[in-house]
């Protein structure tokens, strides 16, 4: 008879700070660096993130390894990207001490997340993550481009970004964040998170965002025009629309009949404001104003 594979041990509070302990680790501001010390915290993600044993999955920003062990307890193959040397030195140790048959599993890369351009192993499919909060929209949207294998994925932000990144149309909320995410996938609040749960304590709340990956709006705009005129439209919110993309129109060499003529096309108000709309308008606007006719967008801007 088989014995099946003894299952993770998970870090508590103890051992959480006895890692951190053996590194001489300071936390950092800097680095977003806030350890989960709750194990039913990090069964929760992996759960909401309905994640399985088909799923490859990327990690950023490990840490103490954590999440990473209850990870290797449900999924085929984690990769742990981790920017500090300490962190990602030991983490291969932390898994092989604590999760010794599952060890195979994990592969670390010590890399700047931001800066990441490949990754090691099969194409992954997941993206599950605690991400340091003062780079997280600019590393979640990154991997999104980086990597069009990933279907689905559940982040833990601040909570005021997970609000921003989930918001609609109309809302307070709804800005640059929440459109661009858009652009690549369907994003959903999935719950809050205490502070509680964290060593050491931030000084925010925290909350997961779910998403599952869909295809961009249909157009001749390549991404980056796309993502050009949501950035001009929200640079000055109180603006209308009309005033507010006037600047970017004039870079692409168009006048204000060009740029009426695009909000037109795209069915939209010229005293309307950017918060009002939703991707695939972002969209036809760009194409209406910054495409030429006949141009076609290059295979690289719809990842």
């Amino acid at each position: 008879m088989t014995t099946p594979p003894a299952g993770p041990r998970l870090l508590g509070p103890a051992e959480v700070r006895q890692l951190a302990d053996r590194l001489d680790l300071r936390p950092t501001k800097q680095r977003g660096q806030n350890f989960v010390i709750d194990p039913n915290t990090v069964r929760r993600i992996v759960r909401e993130a309905g994640v399985g044993p088909d799923d490859v999955v990327v990690e950023v920003g490990p840490g103490l390894g954590s999440l990473t062990l209850a990870l290797l307890d449900v999924v085929r193959h984690v990769v742990a990207v981790e920017l500090d040397d300490r962190l990602a030195g030991l983490l291969a140790e932390t898994v092989a001490d604590r999760a010794p048959d599952h060890a195979d599993r994990l592969a670390v890369v010590h890399a700047d997340a931001l800066r990441v351009d490949a990754l090691p192993g099969p194409p992954p499919t997941a993206l599950v993550a605690n991400l340091p909060y003062n780079v997280s929209v600019p590393v979640l949207l990154h991997l999104l481009a980086l990597l069009p294998s990933l279907e689905k994925g559940l982040v833990m932000v601040q909570a005021e970004v997970a609000d921003r990144l989930a918001a609609r149309p109309g809302s307070k909320a709804y800005g640059v964040p929440s459109v661009k995410a858009a652009w690549y996938a369907d994003v959903r609040r999935a719950g809050s998170v205490g502070r509680s749960v964290f060593w050491p304590a931030p000084n925010v709340d925290s909350g997961l965002v779910a998403w599952t990956r869909r295809d961009p709006p249909a157009t001749t705009a390549t991404r980056q025009q796309v993502f050009a005129v949501v950035d001009a439209a929200f640079a000055q919110r109180r603006k209308a629309l009309r005033g507010a993309l006037r600047p970017l129109a004039e870079a692409a060499g168009r006048d204000a009949g060009d740029l009426d003529a695009a909000l037109r096309g795209a069915g939209v108000d010229p005293l309307a404001r950017g918060e009002q709309l939703e991707v695939g308008t972002f969209a036809a606007l760009a194409e209406g104003l910054l495409v030429v006719p006949g141009d076609r967008p290059r295979p690289a801007d719809h990842p």
